[in-house]
């Protein structure tokens, strides 16, 4: 049985054994279910017994929710649960797809396969052309490559920001037709 509640991942404060302050608590299993409302005393007795914590879950209900459970146990459940919400409001997301600008037409065919995939599931495409050495001086053959990718997905795609130069690389985002 641990007697440290804080824990660095949850700004709140979790009590947990002898730092419960009410008298009487509402008692679940480790399951859920519920055991009773007991005394503070019974219920760190039956938590011995078990050979677990009793946390703290519902502070302000009357009585207070105390749940028989290992705390790690209890951090790890909360933790996957921030996770799945964090997944569920997770948007559209910008994937990054690299291009140099002398690339093969059976490897632009595969480039642009992925960037299907990835417009269809929704996400936004950032094309980067990179200019190594004296490839700067050939801009105008990524300009021409970017308008050509464009062209060949304008069916799925749109433009979400134009072509532009960043240093040495030609960028543009492309984001599913709607």
């Amino acid at each position: 049985m641990r007697t440290d509640y804080r824990h660095k991942n949850f700004n709140r404060f979790l009590r947990i054994n002898n730092q419960i302050t009410a008298q009487s608590i509402r008692v679940l299993d480790h399951e859920g279910k519920q055991v009773g409302i007991l005394e503070k005393d019974k219920a760190l007795a039956l938590a011995r017994e078990k050979e677990v914590d009793l946390v703290e879950i519902a502070p302000n209900a009357t009585p207070p929710v105390a749940k028989l459970i290992e705390y790690s146990k209890y951090l790890y459940q909360l933790k996957k649960k921030k996770q799945e919400e964090k997944k569920k409001n997770a948007g559209s997301e910008t994937k990054e797809i690299r291009l140099g600008i002398f690339i093969g037409e059976h490897d632009l065919d595969i480039k642009l396969k992925k960037a299907r995939e990835f417009l269809t599931e929704g996400n936004k495409v950032r094309f980067v052309a990179r200019f190594k050495g004296r490839e700067m001086t050939k801009q105008e053959i990524g300009a021409s490559l970017m308008r050509r990718v464009l062209e060949l997905l304008s069916d799925i795609a749109k433009t979400e920001r134009e072509m532009h130069m960043e240093g040495r690389q030609m960028v543009m985002i492309v984001s599913k037709i709607k």
